[in-house]
Protein backbone atom coordinates (compact mmCIF):
# COMPACT_ATOMS: atom_id res chain seq x y z
CA UNK A 1 0.00 0.00 0.00
CA UNK A 2 2.88 2.36 0.77
CA UNK A 3 4.38 1.76 -2.68
CA UNK A 4 1.05 2.53 -4.35
CA UNK A 5 0.66 5.77 -2.38
CA UNK A 6 4.24 6.82 -3.08
CA UNK A 7 3.82 6.08 -6.79
CA UNK A 8 0.63 8.16 -6.91
CA UNK A 9 2.33 11.09 -5.15
CA UNK A 10 5.33 11.00 -7.50
CA UNK A 11 3.09 10.74 -10.60
CA UNK A 12 0.91 13.64 -9.45
CA UNK A 13 3.89 15.86 -8.56
CA UNK A 14 5.55 15.30 -11.95
CA UNK A 15 2.23 16.02 -13.65
CA UNK A 16 1.91 19.36 -11.83
CA UNK A 17 5.61 20.22 -12.27
CA UNK A 18 5.47 19.83 -16.05
CA UNK A 19 2.00 21.38 -16.42
CA UNK A 20 1.13 24.72 -17.85
CA UNK A 21 -1.76 26.63 -16.33
CA UNK A 22 -3.54 29.67 -17.67
CA UNK A 23 -5.80 32.34 -16.20
CA UNK A 24 -8.48 33.52 -18.64
CA UNK A 25 -11.13 36.23 -18.68
CA UNK A 26 -13.52 37.80 -21.17
CA UNK A 27 -14.30 41.51 -21.36
CA UNK A 28 -17.99 41.94 -20.52
CA UNK A 29 -19.36 45.16 -22.03
CA UNK A 30 -22.76 44.67 -20.36
CA UNK A 31 -21.37 45.42 -16.89
CA UNK A 32 -21.22 48.94 -15.42
CA UNK A 33 -17.92 50.81 -15.56
CA UNK A 34 -15.85 49.02 -12.93
CA UNK A 35 -13.40 46.18 -12.59
CA UNK A 36 -16.36 43.79 -13.06
CA UNK A 37 -16.00 44.16 -16.84
CA UNK A 38 -12.82 42.07 -16.61
CA UNK A 39 -13.29 39.94 -13.49
CA UNK A 40 -16.87 38.71 -14.03
CA UNK A 41 -15.89 35.87 -16.39
CA UNK A 42 -12.50 34.96 -14.90
CA UNK A 43 -11.38 31.33 -14.89
CA UNK A 44 -8.48 28.89 -14.67
CA UNK A 45 -7.41 26.39 -17.33
CA UNK A 46 -5.05 23.43 -17.39
CA UNK A 47 -3.14 22.72 -20.60
CA UNK A 48 -3.31 18.93 -20.87
CA UNK A 49 -0.89 18.95 -23.82
CA UNK A 50 0.09 21.33 -26.61
CA UNK A 51 -3.30 20.96 -28.29
CA UNK A 52 -5.94 20.70 -25.51
CA UNK A 53 -6.83 23.00 -22.62
CA UNK A 54 -9.64 22.33 -20.12
CA UNK A 55 -10.82 24.58 -17.33
CA UNK A 56 -13.53 26.24 -15.32
CA UNK A 57 -14.67 29.87 -15.43
CA UNK A 58 -17.15 32.06 -13.60
CA UNK A 59 -20.41 32.11 -15.54
CA UNK A 60 -22.02 35.06 -13.79
CA UNK A 61 -25.16 34.93 -11.67
CA UNK A 62 -28.09 32.61 -12.36
CA UNK A 63 -31.16 34.72 -13.18
CA UNK A 64 -33.57 32.39 -11.35
CA UNK A 65 -31.67 31.84 -8.10
CA UNK A 66 -29.22 34.75 -8.00
CA UNK A 67 -26.38 32.35 -7.17
CA UNK A 68 -23.08 32.27 -9.02
CA UNK A 69 -22.61 29.66 -11.73
CA UNK A 70 -19.51 28.13 -13.27
CA UNK A 71 -18.82 27.19 -16.87
CA UNK A 72 -16.64 24.31 -18.00
CA UNK A 73 -14.60 25.05 -21.10
CA UNK A 74 -12.34 23.15 -23.48
CA UNK A 75 -10.06 24.49 -26.19
CA UNK A 76 -8.43 22.74 -29.08
CA UNK A 77 -5.46 24.51 -30.66
CA UNK A 78 -5.57 24.31 -34.44
CA UNK A 79 -2.20 22.89 -35.48
CA UNK A 80 -1.87 24.60 -38.86
CA UNK A 81 -2.24 28.11 -37.45
CA UNK A 82 -0.15 29.22 -34.48
CA UNK A 83 -2.52 30.82 -31.94
CA UNK A 84 -5.84 29.77 -33.49
CA UNK A 85 -8.21 27.66 -31.41
CA UNK A 86 -11.70 26.18 -31.36
CA UNK A 87 -13.60 26.27 -28.07
CA UNK A 88 -16.55 24.61 -26.36
CA UNK A 89 -18.19 26.12 -23.26
CA UNK A 90 -20.81 24.39 -21.15
CA UNK A 91 -22.54 25.74 -18.04
CA UNK A 92 -21.91 23.46 -15.09
CA UNK A 93 -25.61 23.06 -14.35
CA UNK A 94 -27.18 22.77 -17.84
CA UNK A 95 -25.64 20.81 -20.71
CA UNK A 96 -28.17 22.18 -23.22
CA UNK A 97 -26.79 25.75 -23.11
CA UNK A 98 -23.43 24.90 -24.69
CA UNK A 99 -21.67 27.27 -27.04
CA UNK A 100 -18.94 26.76 -29.61
CA UNK A 101 -16.49 29.26 -31.00
CA UNK A 102 -13.23 30.09 -32.68
CA UNK A 103 -10.57 32.53 -31.61
CA UNK A 104 -7.01 33.65 -32.01
CA UNK A 105 -4.48 34.25 -29.24
CA UNK A 106 -1.97 37.07 -29.85
CA UNK A 107 1.07 36.97 -27.57
CA UNK A 108 1.49 40.52 -26.27
CA UNK A 109 4.20 40.12 -23.66
CA UNK A 110 5.79 37.20 -21.74
CA UNK A 111 2.79 34.86 -21.57
CA UNK A 112 0.09 37.58 -21.70
CA UNK A 113 -2.31 37.01 -24.61
CA UNK A 114 -5.11 39.08 -26.15
CA UNK A 115 -7.79 36.78 -27.55
CA UNK A 116 -10.49 38.02 -29.91
CA UNK A 117 -13.08 35.26 -30.41
CA UNK A 118 -16.52 34.55 -31.80
CA UNK A 119 -18.95 32.24 -29.98
CA UNK A 120 -22.45 31.06 -30.73
CA UNK A 121 -24.88 28.77 -28.88
CA UNK A 122 -25.35 25.21 -30.11
CA UNK A 123 -29.13 25.36 -29.67
CA UNK A 124 -31.78 27.91 -30.58
CA UNK A 125 -33.44 30.16 -28.00
CA UNK A 126 -37.23 30.45 -27.41
CA UNK A 127 -37.72 32.64 -30.51
CA UNK A 128 -35.74 30.27 -32.73
CA UNK A 129 -32.67 32.51 -32.94
CA UNK A 130 -29.09 31.42 -32.55
CA UNK A 131 -27.10 34.65 -32.56
CA UNK A 132 -23.40 34.60 -31.81
CA UNK A 133 -21.25 37.23 -30.18
CA UNK A 134 -17.81 38.69 -30.77
CA UNK A 135 -15.72 38.92 -27.57
CA UNK A 136 -12.33 40.10 -26.40
CA UNK A 137 -10.48 37.97 -23.90
CA UNK A 138 -7.23 38.05 -21.95
CA UNK A 139 -5.17 35.12 -20.80
CA UNK A 140 -1.94 34.66 -18.93
CA UNK A 141 -0.06 31.38 -19.24
CA UNK A 142 2.43 30.26 -16.63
Amino acid sequence: MKKLLLTAVVAFSTLVASAQFMVVTTYDGDQEESMDKITTNMGVGYMVNDMITVGIANGGDDAATGEGTYDIFARYNIAQMEGAYASLTMPGDDAEDMSIGVGFAFNVWNGLYVEPNYTMPTSEDAEGNREGSFNFGLSYRF
